[in-house]
């Protein structure tokens, strides 16, 4: 009863005109994001992460998570009518979603993506409502250890999942808990690695960071590549409609995609993306019609669809009870919450509720709003793409470039955006992920400060800090997460048959 006081008193603080706009702005804002190629959620929170300041905590938390589930909606669009994925996670739905397109079911496509989202987007922030205030009353047991478990532990499983080399990632882990040492000791308050810069002495902040390898760096990748035509297939809108088949098939794909895509939205990585491609493996395992999967098979666009939205609501559990960011986008969402003086955690619930409530109740709007307006005005949204990159690219970086210096004034930020804009566009160019690194310099401060902390409770013994309960459950799960791929390989192995 108290969970459904606390969400009434949040529906009563989003249904204010003021943050009506704001999750309005989010949604739209979110799906222009999610159609652009290349740019994501992150480098369009990064774009506006300066700009937040402009408004209390609640409005910029309204505004991100819309601008977040929106990049989820849109990405699909593309992916359906132009067989581009806008977004990362919508890579899966290009495989059916296009084929149906070119058989004449895109609008049925989109449909389906649409309502499956929704649905996935209710049963997730359901989800949130529920696991963040139990996890979040469970998390006031943690001291230094436990937290050094958890962070330690997200870096490491970002090193497997984040796809691509582990080596790769393993450096960009290192690169970046090694900015995140920059700036004053925190526990003994000597400079350190500044090399006389007094700037530095603050530390590398996450805004230009940000901003660099995910703004700076998009408009220069994007700026070498000359533009093509791009001639979306043509949808009605009596074509929207799906067939009562097409909603039978879609209906358990879009509960499955919507439970996979929460639990592994709770994992550290880039949740959205992985929930997809397990989302589209199990609807093709489980169909009695394997063969259509690649030819327009409704299921692999219900499916992973759901899964992407529904991991959005998954990987907000572990930032707001614990202050620990699993993913990029929620890294930048961290960074807006603590410009505003907010520490996300434990007590945020209790000190924050009007925040946290007023958070949850305007996913179920930015939900329904989203529903609302990507069908009608999917054309509209499409045609975005045919903005000419000269106009459009300049337009971005200087919204970065204004964005960075209005924060602190300093010229420093300035040097560190065009230093990780460049380094971004070439890590690009090599294979490097730069997401890992952004994560490493988030948790870094957690990591190093609470083994600090651990040493001196524990007076150098290593053992406590590894063997206390909650520690030791996390690190087992982790050794469990690697060791069991191998362990299943390793067992098929020995049950395969003989042949002679």
């Amino acid at each position: 009863m108290e969970v459904l006081h606390n969400l009434v008193l949040g529906f009563g603080t989003a249904f204010k005109p003021l943050y009506l706009a704001y999750a309005l702005l989010g949604a739209v804002f979110g799906t222009i994001t999610g159609i652009l190629p290349g740019l994501g959620p992150i480098g369009a929170m990064s774009i506006l992460l300066s700009f937040t300041l402009y408004l209390d905590a609640t409005g910029a938390m309204i505004l991100f998570a819309g601008i977040y589930y929106g990049a989820m909606y849109g990405g699909a669009s593309t992916s359906i009518l132009l067989n581009i994925p806008g977004e990362a996670a919508s890579v899966v739905t290009c495989i059916d979603g296009y084929q149906m397109g070119k058989k004449g079911r895109a609008g049925a496509a989109l449909t389906v993506a649409a309502v499956g989202s929704f649905i996935a987007g209710t049963i997730s922030v359901i989800g949130l409502t529920l696991a963040a205030p139990t996890l979040s009353g469970f998390a006031l047991r943690f001291g230094p250890p436990e937290f050094l478990a958890i962070g330690v532990s997200g870096l490491v499983i970002l090193v497997r999942l984040s796809g691509g080399s582990s080596v790769k990632s393993i450096i960009m882990v290192l690169v970046g808990l090694a900015l995140a040492t920059v700036g004053i000791d925190p526990i003994g308050g000597m400079e350190r690695f500044t090399f006389g810069v007094y700037e530095l002495s603050q530390g590398i902040d996450l805004v230009p960071v940000a901003m660099g390898l995910f703004g700076i760096a998009e408009v220069l990748y994007a700026a070498r590549h000359s533009e093509e035509r791009l001639k979306p297939i043509d949808i009605r809108m009596r074509e929207l409609l799906p067939t009562l088949s097409e909603w039978r098939r879609s209906t358990a794909p879009i509960f499955r995609g919507s439970t996979l895509g929460f639990i592994i939205g709770l994992i550290p990585g880039p949740s959205h993306v992985i929930s997809t491609f397990v989302s589209y493996f199990v609807e093709k395992k489980l169909s009695k019609h394997p063969e259509e999967f690649g030819k327009g098979a409704i299921e692999g666009v219900a499916g992973p669809e759901a899964a992407n939205n529904a991991a959005v609501g998954g990987a907000y559990v572990p930032l707001l009870a614990l202050g620990l960011p699993f993913t990029p986008a929620l890294a930048v969402v961290l960074g807006a919450l603590l410009l505003h003086g907010v520490t996300p955690g434990p007590n945020l619930i209790k000190q924050k509720p009007e925040l946290f409530w007023a958070l949850i109740a305007s996913m179920y709007i930015g939900n329904m709003m989203l529903l609302v307006l990507n069908l009608p005005l999917v054309k509209i949204f499409v045609s975005i793409l045919k903005v000419p990159r000269k106009l459009l690219l300049p337009l971005i970086a200087v919204v970065c470039l204004v964005g960075v210096y209005s924060i602190g004034s300093s010229y420093m930020d300035l040097v560190v955006l065009a230093v990780l804009g460049i380094a971004g566009y070439a890590l690009r160019g090599i294979g490097y992920e730069p997401a890992p690194l952004v994560l490493a310099l988030v948790l870094g401060p957690l990591i190093e400060t609470s083994l600090r902390q651990s040493l001196k409770i524990t007076r150098g013994d290593i053992g406590p800090i590894i063997f206390r309960p909650i520690c030791i459950s996390v690190y087992c799960t982790v050794l469990i997460f690697f060791a069991a791929p191998y362990v299943l390989r390793l067992f098929k192995g020995r049950r395969r048959p003989i042949t002679a």
